[in-house]
């Protein structure tokens, strides 16, 4: 019995600290009374119409932990009203009668969270595998003609292949992503190259190169296309506190912005899904004061620089987007829980 009352006090004691910790729901300053969903929107440009940070959505729902994972679809047509009747906002979903329209799009098809067009090729295109991880994939022996490269339309011949896959893609060794707090490896980024087609299986098996986005050469590799599925995750703050560093901007370069896709050094293993929000920080600048005579040195405190939407988990990495930002995001730069 007293274990139960225990668990009880600590699991009411827990509640209300959440509670007391949670802020109130901030409405955007020009926030509409409703909004009608058309084609083209998603849950996060819907969100940002009504609230200062778009990934309390959830809460302006009122949507429990479940219905967050698994939400119900918002789609074209639909009317999403603002109800300020009560101490907190909330969304609810008008029935009304609308003028007929027509859309190229089917309106089955719910919004996604965030621009499609954005993020699908990173669905499938970047791939984090573990130091052997290509080792026992397909590899390129020989190119059509004897060629030294390859590129679309060509056709390629590689070690047998015994699996039957409709898509494949094309990748190479890439380089190792490197944990810039405990220098460990936390795996290796494939480079992606293209698409290919069996045409015909046997040893050695013939691909024909269907997209390039570089050269092909001997000793690529070739792995069976992931399902591309666009996210429809609710945005939402993680449920623990994570505190992880950009280990790379997609594209080799330094500096990124809205819409850059950028790899993190936390995933799945530290409690990261498909949906997660987390804040950018702007370092703090280094500055030095002199008062009578005396010089003090001071790092100022970090400060919020944007939003991250994470879109693709793997064990210990993660790729986001950077969905707003008023200062370069920068390789180093640290992402937490907002």
């Amino acid at each position: 019995m007293r274990r139960i009352i225990s668990a009880l006090l600590i699991s009411i004691s827990s509640t209300l600290a959440l509670a007391q910790g949670a802020k109130p729901l901030e409405l955007a300053p020009d926030a509409p009374e409703r909004h009608i969903v058309v084609p083209g929107d998603t849950l996060w440009g819907i969100s940002a119409k009504f609230l200062k940070d778009p990934y309390r959505w959830g809460e302006l729902w009122r949507m429990n932990t479940e219905e967050v994972k698994n939400p119900h679809r918002i789609y074209p047509g639909q009317v999403i009203v603002l109800d300020r009747s009560g101490s907190q906002p909330r969304l609810k979903l008008a029935t009304t009668k609308l003028p007929r329209r027509e859309y190229v799009e089917p309106l089955s098809k719910g919004i996604p969270s965030i621009p499609a067009q954005e993020i699908e090729p990173f669905l499938s295109e970047p791939r984090v595998l573990d130091a052997a991880g290509l080792d026992a994939a397909p590899r390129v022996v020989a190119l059509q003609s004897d060629r030294v490269i390859a590129g679309a339309g060509d056709t390629i011949y590689t070690t047998e292949v015994t699996a039957r896959h409709k898509a494949w893609q094309l990748f190479r060794p890439g380089k190792a992503l490197i944990d810039p707090d405990t220098k460990e490896t936390l795996g290796h980024e494939a480079l992606y190259l293209g698409t290919a087609r069996m045409t015909q299986a046997g040893v050695p098996s013939s691909f024909l190169v269907t997209t390039s986005k570089q050269e092909i050469v001997r000793d690529d590799r070739l792995l069976a296309a992931p399902r591309q599925d666009i996210p429809s995750y609710i945005p939402r703050a993680p449920g623990i506190q994570v505190k992880a560093k950009v280990l790379a901007i997609y594209g080799g370069v330094n500096f990124g912005g809205p819409q850059s896709v950028v790899t993190i050094n936390r995933g799945k293993a530290d409690g990261l899904e498909i949906g997660h929000v987390l804040a950018a920080d702007l370092a703090g600048a280094e500055v030095s004061n002199r008062y009578q005579g005396e010089k003090t040195d001071y790092k100022l405190p970090d400060a919020r620089n944007g939003l991250l939407f994470v879109f693709r988990v793997f064990d210990r990495v993660s790729y986001a987007l950077v969905m707003n930002a008023t200062h370069p995001v920068v390789v180093g730069d640290t992402v937490r829980t907002p």
